[in-house]
């Protein structure tokens, strides 16, 4: 078997223009142009390429897009002002901290000080808590991307039996809530699992999301699994490669996402897909708020 490829690309290309035909309804309705704030903190190279890419993806939908650039040597206080600046904003309906931060800095107060509402990347225990009770509002980012690439491919999860390799805040846990309220039976995998590959041979539905490259055999893969691989990470060759071992996956799998191309483009789109969300959360909050 060699499996089908989950374009990634063109999917979050598909998202990203229905975005844009909402803010420019809305624009023309005389609405609000939807906001979101990008804060960086330092020089992490990495990280001023990711926020670079978030703030042209914001300007190709529409969307408004407010870059703090702010110094290494930051202070836990000062950001904190930025964030309640930020959340007493109007024109703001997203706030979107970049990590990670420098060492000195402790990010858990910081992204639980921003409000629920503008939390876009999703990652406040209020909106992983709705996610829990299986009433979701904002969702994390990656996991959302997920769902929304099974989903376009025309794949059916429901009653899959699923494993997720990595329970981090951001990917693991989130996703594992995500499949769990899309009906399937969920097995999460983490630094303390005893015997990783009997768990992945089971997966029909295999999320791995680690940072380890090739951590995953790609010879554990069940026979027509489909393999959602998060990972990317750098060879000393300068090819980015996934957490599970390609090649081999490929010919097991059913479908599985390419590294890059898969995942990736997925997490900037459901950014702005929260982001249009925010801001029509926004709108109907005002109303209410007058009312009062």
């Amino acid at each position: 078997m060699t499996a089908q490829l989950i374009d990634g690309k063109a999917i979050a290309a598909q998202v990203r223009e229905q975005v844009a035909r909402q803010v420019e309804a809305r624009r023309i309705e005389g609405k609000r142009i939807p906001g979101l704030a990008v804060i960086l903190v330092g020089e992490d190279p990495a990280s001023h390429v990711y926020v670079s890419n978030k703030h042209r993806a914001c300007e190709q939908a529409g969307i408004l897009s407010f870059r703090h650039a702010l110094p290494a040597d930051t202070t836990q206080e000062a950001l904190e002002r930025l964030i309640d600046e930020l959340n007493a904003d109007s024109r703001v309906d997203g706030i979107l901290l970049q990590l990670p931060l420098p060492e000195h800095l402790d990010d858990r107060p910081i992204l639980e000080r921003i409000l629920p509402h503008k939390d876009v990347d999703g990652f406040h225990p209020y909106n992983l808590g709705r996610l829990a009770q299986r009433q979701p509002m904002l969702r994390p980012c990656t996991p959302k991307g997920i769902m929304t690439l099974l989903q376009a491919s025309g794949l059916k999860v429901r009653g899959l039996d699923a494993t997720v390799v990595g329970a981090s805040n951001i990917v693991g846990r989130p996703m594992a809530l995500e499949l769990m309220l899309a009906g399937c039976t969920t097995t999460v995998c983490h630094r303390f699992t005893r015997n990783l590959e009997t768990h992945v041979r089971r997966a029909e539905l295999l999320v791995v999301a680690v940072g380890k490259p090739g951590l995953v055999k790609g010879e554990w893969v069940r026979e027509g699994a489909i393999v959602i691989d998060v990972g990317i990470n750098r060879e000393q060759d300068g090819r980015l490669v996934g957490d599970v071992e390609f090649a081999p996956a490929a010919e097991r799998a059913g479908w599985i996402t390419p590294v890059p191309g898969g995942v990736g483009p997925m997490t900037v789109a459901s950014l702005l897909e929260n982001t249009l969300g925010a801001a029509e959360q926004h709108d109907a909050m005002a109303p209410a708020a007058a009312d009062r």
